[in-house]
This record gives structure tokens, C-alpha cells and sequence, in this order.
């Protein structure tokens, strides 16, 4: 009878600490698409000047949310990820102007977000390849308009 107390109170601690583990997490991923939204909102508002270094940051929160979205086995929403880097990728290259500001800052997010691309590629399976090496060339192209800028200075 005793044993038997022990081992429901056991099982009860481990399935509460199970369930409030997995909240977390969910939790977790709602606040970073929250986050993800409010950047999206706030690059897209901000002055001429601003919107390279927030396109950058967008960049460098989206190549980290599509490997943790590829590692975790959900290709769907890593995939749409990915559109959403491409998108915003485009956006930082057209957002390059002579009087950008933080435009090394920007070109470090880059460099970084492209070595993170280049890692999911290499242990990438073959469905998901095409995808991340057409959004892996348009972020090295991107990196290189990045530093023909900052040379330029």
C-alpha cells in the first residue's frame, strides 16, 4: 500500500513536470512569433535610413528559427520560414542606401544568419536542399552588396 502511495505521488510530479515543460516550450514559441511580428512591424515603419540593420535582424531571427524549426523535424513551417528570410533578405538589399545606418552591424547578422544556412545545408535532407540553397545564394549575395557598402564608406 505504501509503495504504491509512492509510486502515484512519482508518477504524478513526473507527469506535471512533463506537461509544464511542454507549456513552456509553446509558450516559447508563441512569444518568439510575437517578437518575430513586432520586428516585422517596426522594420517595416521605420525611416529609409533604420531599415537595413532591422531587415538584418528580421534575417538573423528567421535562419534561427527555420534550424530550430529543421533540427525539430517540422519542414512545413521551417520551409515558410525560409520564404519569409528570402522575402526579407530582398528587402534588406534594396534597403542598402548611401546613409544606412549600423551597416557592419547588418553585415555581421548577415554573415552570421549565411554560416547558420550553410550548417542546416550541409546536414539538410535532399527535399529540403533546393530551398535552402536558393535562400543561402540570395543571403551570400546580400552579404556581398553589404560589404561593397561598408568598403565604400
Amino acid at each position: 500500500m505504501r509503495f504504491d502511495k509512492q509510486f502515484a505521488a512519482t508518477a504524478a510530479i513526473i507527469i506535471a513536470t512533463a506537461m509544464a515543460s511542454v507549456c513552456a516550450y509553446a509558450s516559447g514559441l508563441n512569444g518568439d512569433a510575437t517578437a518575430l511580428a513586432a520586428l516585422q512591424a517596426k522594420a517595416d515603419q521605420a525611416p529609409l535610413r533604420d531599415r537595413c540593420f532591422l531587415y538584418a535582424e528580421l534575417v538573423g531571427q528567421l535562419a534561427d528559427r527555420a534550424g530550430q524549426q529543421l533540427s525539430s523535424g517540422d519542414a512545413e513551417q521551417a520551409s515558410e520560414s525560409l520564404r519569409l528570410l528570402r522575402q526579407y533578405a530582398d528587402r534588406m538589399g534594396s534597403a542598402i542606401t548611401d546613409d544606412s545606418r549600423k551597416l557592419k552591424d547588418a553585415e555581421l547578422i548577415t554573415r552570421h544568419a549565411t554560416f547558420r544556412l550553410s550548417s542546416m545545408l550541409r546536414g539538410a535532407s535532399y527535399e529540403d536542399r533546393p530551398v535552402l540553397d536558393a535562400t543561402l545564394k540570395l543571403l551570400y549575395q546580400t552579404q556581398t552588396n553589404l560589404m561593397m557598402q561598408v568598403f565604400k564608406r
